[in-house]
């Protein structure tokens, strides 16, 4: 508790104190004169009441003639007015506590953002000439040597240089277990070093780095209201004036026109107006989704507003991009298939690895990668063959890696081979040896987040991809997504999106998941784009609406839950506070409700409404 609140508590504990003695005063101890009980209701009000007295008065002079202070002000001066002093201070008391209640609700909404925000560091550490000097993180250039010691939180992005260590990305990822880094590791800022001491050469600048780039999108989210909090703000714009207008119009039509009693009738306006505060409303629903972005950035899921939250809450068709975001986005050697029994596996990779020795092509590095560090074979005359493989002499005989246009070519007898993946076939001259195939991995959630989708929350999956249509059919069934465009470039992909929202039924959105450059314009496209942060490039976290920032395509329905739960409870909140309002007011018009029930009401609605808003900031139940 602050000591603002902690203020507010001991207000409300003094005037309720007095006025609990000046109740008994009045109705248990006899021959206690009227001037003395008088001061102590008094005393009483003005120690509950003045503050919310002072708040309207700056929101008079501030010309916010219609906020909460100056309903409750005007509540308790008119029952004052018409003699109803224990109805004042009780009016007075109840709203106190009700705004202590949703000060701390705020309050542990904003810590649980305070909580992300930590992790901006407060300098760096910087190797020099002249020794270790104390920077400011932003005075860092690209290049620059840093020294991190344990307990210390990494100020910019950067690769270890020296020394190993466990680091601690909860703040990151929401990961709780450490992770290990070695020489030649990437580290993002705002990880903390948990033991030893590295030195890293910072990447990029401050301004470029993940921790950065996490803060500003914190810090935007809050400015990017939904539908919800819209309609809340334009509802609270014309509701509270015309509230105000039915007050005055209860309080003297029907003594004027019927010749009813003015003070019945003046009373009965009161609890009206006392009723009428629409604070359960303005407070809950952004607490709510305030709580929801708090709650999904403990997760390492940062969602750029809570409009996104909302469009995301919509989903019923997730498109996925495949290479780095379905799969690693790294080739390995999934499969070696030798050309009969008499050829070895390892004969195929060995000759092969020779073959590709001074091959600078990525699929080369993978058959060497593969082929490990046993020695290899002595190959000379290096050739690359453009668009079809490569020829070297391997220990005086003509060996072939390449695909099987080259194998044709030199009269090879290639068999064709149902696999998903590039394949590299081999010979010796004209003597076929077999094939090795190279594919992109899956990641390891992939499984795990299609199956989410699918079985948890009947959402549809859809698969667009650059990659060749054989590659991406066979990753889709492996997944079981069952929509696949192959052989698409980044316009097409837009094209394709584009389509698939033309044919979405009504009222549900589209979300677009990816990590590259190229994605960009469909981030920006789809109803909602999801950039995977740890390997995104800079123009796909800026195009897209939401971020995961470990990278783990699992996250995808999990955010989808969070967003869903959000949304379900701030509507919660709206349906259940509009409901008990109006069953309120209008037992209130019909003199059915004094003020102090309609003030329980309206604090029992507001309370209610918070600790259901806080719902949102707990994520264990949408995991």
């Amino acid at each position: 508790m602050t000591n603002k609140q902690k203020r507010e508590l001991a207000g409300i504990i003094i005037g309720t104190a007095l006025f609990v003695a000046a109740l008994i005063a009045a109705h248990l101890i006899h021959g206690v004169s009227v001037w003395l009980i008088i001061p102590m209701f008094a005393i009483s009000y003005l120690v509950l009441g003045l503050p919310v007295l002072i708040e309207a008065a700056y929101g008079l002079i501030g010309r916010r003639f219609m906020d909460e202070n100056f309903l409750m002000s005007i509540a308790s001066i008119g029952a004052i007015c018409v003699g109803e002093l224990h109805e004042a201070i009780l009016v007075m008391l109840l709203y106190r506590i009700g705004e202590l209640f949703q000060s701390i609700a705020v309050g542990k909404s904003r810590a649980s953002i305070a909580e992300l925000m930590d992790m901006r560091p407060d300098s760096a550490v910087l190797e020099t000439d002249a020794g270790e000097v104390q920077v400011d993180p932003e005075q860092v250039r690209v290049g620059d040597i840093l020294i991190v010691r344990a307990g210390d939180r990494i100020p910019l992005d950067g690769v270890v240089i020296e020394g190993t260590s466990s680091l601690n990305t909860a703040a990151l990822t929401g990961e709780s277990i450490p992770r290990d880094v070695f020489v030649g590791d990437e580290v993002s800022a705002g990880c903390i070093n948990l033991n030893g001491t590295l030195r890293i050469r910072a990447e990029k600048e401050y301004a470029d780095s993940t921790v950065s780039r996490m803060l500003e999108l914190i810090e935007g989210a809050a400015a990017n209201k939904s539908k919800s909090e819209d309609f809340i703000t334009k509802f609270a714009r014309w509701y509270t004036p015309s509230v105000v207008a039915l007050v005055v119009l209860l309080a003297i039509i029907p003594p004027l026109a019927f010749g009813q009693d003015w003070f019945t009738w003046i009373y009965r306006a009161l609890t009206f107006l006392v009723i009428s505060c629409p604070c359960a409303l303005v407070i809950s629903v952004p607490l709510t989704f305030f709580g929801g972005i708090g709650g999904a950035g403990r997760k390492g899921i940062l969602i750029k507003g809570s409009n996104y939250m909302e469009t995301l809450a919509k989903c019923d068709t997730v498109v996925f991009d495949k290479t780095g975001t379905l799969t690693k986005g790294s080739f390995t050697v999934t499969k070696i298939i030798p050309a009969n029994e008499s050829v070895t596996e390892k004969k195929v990779l060995m000759y092969a690895a020779a073959c590709e020795r001074y091959s600078t092509h990525p699929l080369a590095s993978c058959i060497r990668h593969a082929y490990g560090d046993d020695r290899l074979l002595e190959a000379s005359d290096f050739e690359e063959l453009a668009g079809l493989g490569v020829s070297a002499n391997v220990d005086g005989v003509k060996v072939y890696a390449g695909n099987a246009v080259l194998m044709q070519r030199i009269g090879a007898a290639c068999t064709e081979i149902d696999a998903a993946g590039t394949l590299i076939h081999v010979s010796i001259a004209e003597e076929y040896l077999g094939c090795i195939v190279i594919s992109d991995e899956l990641k390891s959630g992939a499984h795990e987040a299609v199956n989410r989708l699918h079985n948890e929350l009947s959402i549809k999956t859809v698969m667009l991809t650059g990659d060749r249509h054989s590659i991406a059919e066979s990753t889709a069934k492996e997944l079981g997504i069952g929509q696949v465009h192959a052989e698409l470039l980044p316009g097409d992909k837009v094209d394709c999106i584009e389509k698939l929202i033309d044919e979405e039924r009504s009222g549900y959105k589209i979300a677009f998941v990816g990590d590259g450059i190229n994605d960009a314009p469909v981030l920006t496209r789809a109803d909602i784009g999801i950039a995977m942060g740890g390997l995104s490039s800079d123009a796909a976290i800026e195009a897209a609406d939401a971020v995961i920032m470990d990278d783990r395509i699992e996250k995808v329905p999990l955010a989808i839950r969070i967003a869903k739960r959000t949304v379900n409870i701030a509507w919660q909140n709206i349906v259940f506070a509009l409901a008990v309002k109006l069953i309120v007011l209008v037992l209130g018009a019909l003199g059915y409700a004094e003020m102090w029930m309609a003030l329980i009401a309206d604090v029992g609605v507001c309370l209610v409404a918070i600790l259901n808003a806080m719902r949102a900031m707990s994520i264990t139940k949408a995991n």
